[in-house]
């Protein structure tokens, strides 16, 4: 299966992501700001770990260097804010667009040449729901992911030659660690009646998305936009 290197990987999406692949039998390598976290998901799966600031460019190209070539890149690591573009504190701004957007751009970057010279392998970045429905109060999150999918169809133009396929996996509503807050009382079955599938996704809806999308059931697939997202993003069609 090779080697699959997931970022954010210490909780939420990440942990679930880094867990199904090593399942289905990749050897994982753990990243994630959080020391600690990394080290717990890589025990728990058999891998190794690794802390690492993806907003921090050579940090970035240290840890390409350190662990070598990949098969696998899976670019989770976000961060988000809430409230308006406008009046939105310059500190959150620059985060939210250097986590997300570059920090999934410096992993492309860094980790995509040793998949070239090694004949091929698969990058799934992930996007979100509010790249294709605009939403308010989450400042520049959907900008951010709105870059991300373009930056996965451009780089599946410019990496499939050399047998890369890239793609995007982009969640809805699902609930985590980080989005938990969200959903407290009354508010999962409000969100929930809200969505076709009348239920609140979960980190294993994403993992077996990201799964089919890097085996060979999926070879002939890139530059694709995955939505797991219960059929939300179909309503703005």
């Amino acid at each position: 299966m090779g080697t699959a290197l997931v970022t954010g990987a210490g909780r939420g999406l990440g942990r679930a992501i880094a867990e199904r692949l090593a399942t289905d039998g990749h050897t994982l390598i753990a990243v994630d700001i959080d020391s600690g976290s990394a080290a717990r998901t890589a025990a728990a799966v058999g891998g190794s770990a690794h802390a690492c600031d993806v907003s921090d460019r050579v940090a970035v190209n240290d840890l390409a260097a350190n662990v070598g070539p990949v098969e696998v890149l899976v670019n989770n690591a976000g961060v988000w804010s809430y409230g308006p573009v406008v009046g939105a504190a310059d500190g959150d701004l620059d985060r939210v667009l250097a986590v997300n957007l570059l920090g999934t751009l410096y992993c492309c970057r860094a980790f995509a040449p040793g998949m070239v010279s090694g004949g091929g392998g698969s990058i799934i970045n992930l996007s979100s729901v509010a790249a294709a429905i605009a939403t308010t109060a989450v400042e520049v999150y959907p900008v951010t992911k709105g870059g991300i999918e373009m930056l996965t169809r451009q780089l599946a133009q410019e990496l499939g030659p050399a047998g890369v396929r890239v793609n995007a996996v982009g969640p809805g509503s699902v609930l985590t660690e980080g989005s938990a807050p969200a959903y407290e009382g009354e508010a999962m079955a409000l969100r929930a009646a809200g969505v076709p599938l009348r239920r609140i996704g979960t980190p294993i809806d994403i993992a077996n998305a990201v799964s089919f999308l890097v085996s060979d059931q999926t070879s002939y697939i890139s530059g694709q936009v995955l939505y797991v997202d219960s059929g939300v993003s179909a309503q703005s069609c």
